[in-house]
């Protein structure tokens, strides 16, 4: 078995025909729903970018619980500590 017969996992014969299969049903699918692969680009590019926002909008949220929190349970525990510190 050559190098190349091994990387491919083929003969090279072999994976070029299934290539050319695969690529002629999804040239055919894209077609069909007149998508462009720029369009597929565009997409996958807005996903990533929905989800990074997502991301930092998840962030904020928790950071923003945690402040809300925080109002009430640092001074309740300043006053707590007082009143144990005077006993």
């Amino acid at each position: 078995m050559s190098a190349m017969t091994r990387f491919l996992g083929d003969t090279p014969l072999r994976v070029i025909v299934k290539l050319v299969v695969i690529s002629l049903i999804v040239g055919f699918v894209m077609s069909a729903f007149n998508w462009t692969p720029w369009d597929v680009a565009y997409a996958l590019r807005d996903t990533v970018l929905r989800i990074w926002n997502m991301g930092w909008a998840a962030l904020d949220n928790f950071l923003s619980y945690i402040l809300l929190g925080a109002v009430i349970v640092v001074p309740a525990f300043m006053i707590i500590r007082l009143l144990n510190y005077r006993r």
